[in-house]
Order: C-alpha cells, then structure tokens, then sequence
C-alpha cells in the first residue's frame, strides 16, 4: 500500500487528505486498527522518531505521549518508586516492575497528564501486554510501535468501542534524505535533521564545574532527543531518565524555560505525600483526580477545598498545600537536567531553572552573551555544555 486516504486534514474543511509515497513505494506503516487522521499521523511519525532515537542513543527501550505535534514527556523503562507509581496512577497494574516498555509509557503519560489527555502513543519496541493494559484504561487517540504481542492487540482493539487507532511501523525504514513540505502552495526542501544526539555531544564543558555522572548525561540526551522533535522555541527539563517538563513553542525563551519549570515543578510536586495522601470520593475517576490534584496544587485551591465543593472531591477535607510548604519542598530538589533547542540568550533562564532544581545544562552557545550565562551558571555550580547544535522543529 503506497496511500492511504484520510477522512480530513488538520480540519473537516480540508478535504481531500491523504498519506503516500511520492516514488511510488510502499508506506513504511501498516493500520492494524481504525482509521487515523492527519494530525494523528503527524503525532506518529514524529513520535516515533523520537523513541527510535532514544533506544538507540541510550540502548535503553522507550516511549514518548505526544499531542498537537508535541511531545507531552518522553522516558526509558527505568522503574518507578512507589510514590511515583502512585503519582502516575499505576500502582495497581500487575507486573508493571517486570515490563521495561510499560515503565517508560506510565512514566512518560503520568509526567503531564493534563496534556497528555487524548494522546498519541509510541513505542520503541513491541507493545506487550503490560503496557496495553496502562493504555486501555487511558484516554488516547492511537499508538504506533513496530509490533504488538497478541494480547496486547487484542486489549488495544478493545478500546473506544473497537475503533482505536493502531499502527505499525516498519523498524527498518530509512526516510530519503532529502524532504519536502509545502506552504501556501510552495514547496519547501531541506536536508532531513540526520544529526546524531549522544554522550559526545555534551564534551565541551564551559562551566568550572565540569563533573557529569553518566545519568545526568543520559538526562541531557533525553532531553536533547526530546528537543529535536519539539516544536521550537523549546526547553526540556529532565530526571531519572525521563523528561520532566517541556516548554514548546514559545516565542521568547525565558517563556520556554518558565513553562517547562512550571511542568517540573508539579511533577515533584505530584510526588508530595501531601498529594499523594489525598483520600477522593468515591466515583472519581482518573481524568477528574488529576484535574482536581491540579488545582490542589494551585492558588485557586478553594475550588476545590470549599465549603460548597469539597465532598464533591474527597471524602475527606483535606488541609491546603500552602505557597510556603511548595516553596520549602522545591528548595529541596536538586540534580534535575536542562536542555535548550537554541542557545540562552541571557541569564534569567538559567536563574529561573536553578529555582527548580537543575543542576546540568545543555544548550548550543553562541549568544553574545554566553559570557553571562556561563557566569550565572557558575555562580550556581552547574554543569553546563555548550553542544554547538541548533535544534529547531517546525
């Protein structure tokens, strides 16, 4: 099969839509289930490149949510701590510690699930069944991996009345190098971004501190691969092999930064026992918990604290996690891992992620400020590569 039509493009206007191979040749996917659209193509093969990337830069299995062409978070098969099982929701999924692949999908959808809500999946090996079990109970639009074990299909086929998404993608697919897109009826072409992400990027250490323990360097790659699939301007915080927080597509990059912090922060914060003690009433579902931890975590926490609403939420009330409490649990957090798509052009970025733990860095350079930046970052005894490489996404 070498097209496949589609009911739409991005909008129900824009008709006809469809994939296809200009030379000829056969699409490189097959649609095992359902019939996805043109932004969930998008997602797909964007997402899969992502994971593909990661599996093979860090030898470790992957997998990514993404939505609006995005990546929502992205991480290896890494176990969770209890408390971040709980924080993920998963902490009643049998056999999650002995699946790899299912690790990496509860992490990356538990990291920011409001975004997340009605993701694209993909995955960097064959979806087992562990990992479909987290993925039936979630509210998704499709998934793609280069295979899928037989329970694990027959539990995906299950979803939305049968008619869920499900794409398989051929391992072994090399792109041309040359792509093309058009806008406004002119065509674009460019050499594809073939350029390779790993430890040796980050050598050139401009900081005075220059000790890079090997999993914060597996952090900045995963946040760099992030990178190179996000739309840009970006910025991606990282942890414990998995991205944390990503601000994308903002026009300034302190705006990146303080976004991708924010996403940080409340997924430390997610991690509080004062979260994750949380007693809810009865009949609340997943999508509605974190709608709720969201705004407990919030200035707007009244609600659902208030008198007139509580119950509605907890059965039991309970106390507000004040900007004091948040303040003093953030201060404790350190080690986390910051990427940059371009470079850093003043020191407010660097001030502002230091306020959310990060302690490595990983940015292209080349500003005419660098000199500032590199002195902030000191200044905080950071770790701080300058990469040399542009990563914009578009």
């Amino acid at each position: 099969m070498n097209e496949f039509s589609l009911k739409y493009g991005c909008n129900p206007n824009q008709k006809p839509a469809r994939i296809y191979m200009a030379d000829g040749s056969d699409l490189p996917v097959e649609i095992l289930n359902g019939r996805p659209g043109y932004i969930n193509f998008l997602d797909a093969f964007n997402s899969w490149q992502l994971v593909k990337e990661i599996r093979e830069n860090t030898g470790c299995v992957a997998a990514t949510s993404f939505k609006h062409v995005s990546p929502t978070s992205a991480a290896i098969g890494k176990k969770l701590t209890p408390s971040l099982k709980k924080a993920c929701f998963v902490d009643d999924i049998e056999g999650l510690d002995d699946s790899p692949l299912a690790c990496a999908y509860a992490r990356a959808r538990g990291t920011d699930r409001m975004s997340s809500f009605g993701d694209w999946i993909a995955l960097s090996d064959e979806c087992d069944e562990t990992t479909a079990k987290i993925v039936s109970r979630e509210v998704s639009d499709g998934i793609i991996a280069p295979g899928y074990s037989p329970a694990a299909l027959e539990i995906l086929k299950g979803k939305r009345k049968g008619g869920y998404n499900i794409v398989k993608i051929d391992k072994d697919y090399v792109p041309a190098e040359i792509e093309r897109k058009q806008v406004f009826g002119i065509t674009f072409e460019q050499g594809r971004n073939n350029f390779k992400i790993d430890r040796g990027l980050l050598e050139n250490i401009v900081t005075k501190n220059k000790e890079l323990p090997a999993d914060k360097a597996t952090d900045l790659v995963i946040s760099l691969i992030t990178l190179k699939y996000t739309q840009s301007n970006s910025v991606c915080f990282a942890a414990d092999g998995q991205a944390i927080g990503v601000g994308a597509g903002q026009q300034s990059r302190i705006h990146c930064t303080r976004l991708a912090a924010q996403k940080a922060d409340l997924w430390h914060l997610r991690q509080h026992e004062k979260v994750l003690s949380l007693r809810f009433a009865d009949g609340v579902g997943r999508p509605e918990k974190n709608n709720i931890i969201d705004l407990y975590l919030s200035d707007d926490y009244e609600e659902v604290l208030g008198d007139g609403v509580w119950r509605n939420n907890f059965k039991v009330r309970p106390e507000p996690f004040t900007r004091e409490e948040k303040a003093e649990y953030l201060a404790g957090i350190t080690g986390v891992s910051l990427g940059s798509d371009a470079f850093f052009p003043f020191s407010d970025n660097i001030e502002r992620a230091y306020r959310s733990g990060v302690s490595y860095v990983a940015e292209p350079g080349g500003s005419v400020r660098d000199d500032l930046v590199i002195e902030a970052a000191d200044a905080h005894n950071m770790v701080m590569a300058f990469t040399g490489m542009r990563l914009f996404h578009h």
